[in-house]
């Protein structure tokens, strides 16, 4: 059967789930039934996409990741080596929870580190960017910055990844892009592009 999708020979796709077009998937990882990854995502090795995730478009995921059910990443979303989305918030061993996972939203261009840990049911905003090794436990707001265990906001990024810096009107511009962006009752928005 032809597909329009590269998956490698070491990797398990069991039947049931969508793949779009453009996607790799790389050695050993299991994408398993009814998860969907959308067109052009790039899921690297040692990788478990567990029953009923979705990803959207354009999502990276580093090595040795799992993304269990519950789990939801919108476009352009990328996942660090190695980094840790939690199921149940009170996990036991002799207590069966498997439906109780708790669904974790990660918004269009989020970015989570290396080794960072999201503990399941708080959302991460648009563009928002999670240290290497923060440990989330609490919603993220869209372009925050958050880093450290736990996961304290330090600031604000654009959306091509670079620290925002505000003038005393609210005003930043993205080095890169120079897109501008408004701080305002502390939130951000783009408001040029």
């Amino acid at each position: 059967m032809k597909t329009d999708y590269f998956a490698h020979g070491t990797a398990v796709i069991d039947e049931g789930c969508k793949i779009g077009a453009g996607t790799k998937i790389w050695h050993f990882t299991h994408i398993m039934p009814d998860c969907e990854l959308g067109d052009g995502c790039n899921i690297g090795q040692n990788v478990v996409v567990s029953p009923g995730v979705k990803l959207g478009k354009n999502v990276k995921v580093q090595n040795n990741v799992s993304i269990y059910t519950g789990v939801i990443c919108e476009d352009d979303v990328f996942l660090g080596p190695s980094m840790v989305f939690t199921t149940v918030v009170n996990p036991r061993s002799a207590v069966i929870r498997k439906g109780q996972y708790t669904r974790t939203l990660v918004k269009k261009g989020a970015s989570i580190g290396a080794n960072a840990t999201i503990v399941c049911g708080h959302d991460i905003g648009e563009f928002a960017f999670i240290g290497a090794g923060a440990v989330v436990t609490k919603e993220v707001p869209a372009y925050a910055l958050v880093v450290g265990n736990p996961a304290r906001q330090v600031g604000w990024m654009s959306e091509y990844g670079h620290r925002l810096h505000f003038d005393d009107n609210g005003i930043a511009v993205c080095p890169e892009s120079k897109e501008t962006y408004k701080l305002e009752n502390n939130r951000v928005q783009k408001i040029s592009k």
